[in-house]
């Protein structure tokens, strides 16, 4: 990889900062001469609004050399029809959210006219786009042309999300952003059905809302405890110490928590079918029926018992760690560059 070279300017557009995305921006700060810039709405009519960031982002266009965004979504569109004009190149990074169709879950930006118009426009425009798996690479599929899809995973820092102590043998844990919305979707109460029917392990849910723990509390039994969002320092001991990573959802992009679990050597517990959760996990943990609590009450004993936590671990790092993206993405972007 070549050192930073000045000429090689990149506009990293975002409009929040979880870890994953931040760890796009720390690996492109190594390499190239990079301007951040968070833009969270351009209504000018809404609170917080912020009625200068259509300049703000056409000036930052025409500084840089390169855009990269994740998400597609309306950050995405203006990139696009910026660059367009400007024949600059951008490259976003989808979620999975946006090109996701689920009816009977009421979820996915498929769902809506007018997001299916966007994304296609975002999708035209760009000059690559970024899938975190084979699984999302397969959807954006539906919308874009396939050579401007790129297959790149997202990426764990081994050496931070790594085993440290003691597994306590009867602990499991489950982790994401979840509010009342999304418990089904993601399992949660799935999760907590399961609960139940194992009144001896001890079960902890990080990540929840307010409005999610409020619907879930009434049913709770004296073995699970619901948290709500904590720093990532102080989540790496919960993987540390938890024996099984549990993932219930219908469907994931990748599965971020997941891989931080499975780095920390929990034995995985996942959803068949649940998008790219199989490809994440591979053979080294346990799969079961979504929204079938029995099933996944057998599934977690057995995965109790288990000692995959190793090979989960090995398989994170050789396939999913944060220096294969690194490499992969800082590539992409010199030949970007180096295209113009």
């Amino acid at each position: 990889m070549s050192k930073r070279k000045e000429k090689n300017k990149i506009l990293f557009v975002y409009s929040s900062l979880p870890s994953f995305v931040r760890r796009d921006l720390e690996i492109l700060e190594r390499y190239f001469t990079v301007k951040k810039m968070k833009i969270t709405t351009y209504r000018v009519t809404k609170k917080g609004s912020d009625p200068l960031a259509f300049l703000r982002l056409l000036k930052g266009v025409l500084w840089a050399d390169v855009v990269y965004s994740w998400f597609a979504r309306w950050n995405a569109f203006f990139i696009a029809l910026f660059c367009m004009f400007l024949r600059k190149k951008c490259i976003i990074v989808v979620g999975g959210y946006e090109v996701a169709y689920v009816p009977q879950m009421n979820y996915g930006s498929m769902l809506k006219r007018r997001s299916v118009y966007i994304v296609k426009f975002i999708f035209r425009f760009a000059h690559k786009i970024l899938a975190v798996s084979r699984f999302s690479r397969r959807e954006i599929l539906n919308y874009a042309a396939h050579e401007k899809v790129e297959l790149v995973y997202n990426g764990i820092d081994c050496k931070r999300f790594k085993p440290c102590g003691e597994k306590r043998n009867n602990l499991v844990l489950t982790v994401g952003p979840i509010s009342k919305e999304q418990i089904k979707i993601h399992g949660l109460n799935t999760f907590i059905k399961a609960t139940k029917l194992l009144p001896k392990v001890e079960f902890i849910a990080i990540g929840l809302s307010k409005d999610a723990i409020d619907s879930l509390s009434e049913s709770l039994t004296p073995n699970v405890t619901l948290m709500g969002i904590i720093p990532q320092k102080d989540l790496i001991p919960y993987y540390q110490k938890a024996k099984v990573y549990c993932q219930l959802s219908l469907r994931e992009s990748f599965g971020v928590a997941l891989a931080e679990a499975m780095s920390c050597e929990c034995v995985p517990a996942v959803t068949k079918n649940g998008g790219a959760m199989s490809e994440v996990v591979g053979n080294t943990g346990f799969f079961a029926c979504f929204n079938d609590p029995e099933n996944v009450a057998e599934m977690i004993m057995k995965a109790l018992k288990s000692w995959k936590g190793k090979e989960a671990r090995k398989r994170i790092v050789k396939h999913f760690s944060i220096t294969r993206r690194e490499k992969t993405l800082v590539n992409l972007i010199q030949k970007a560059v180096g295209s113009l």
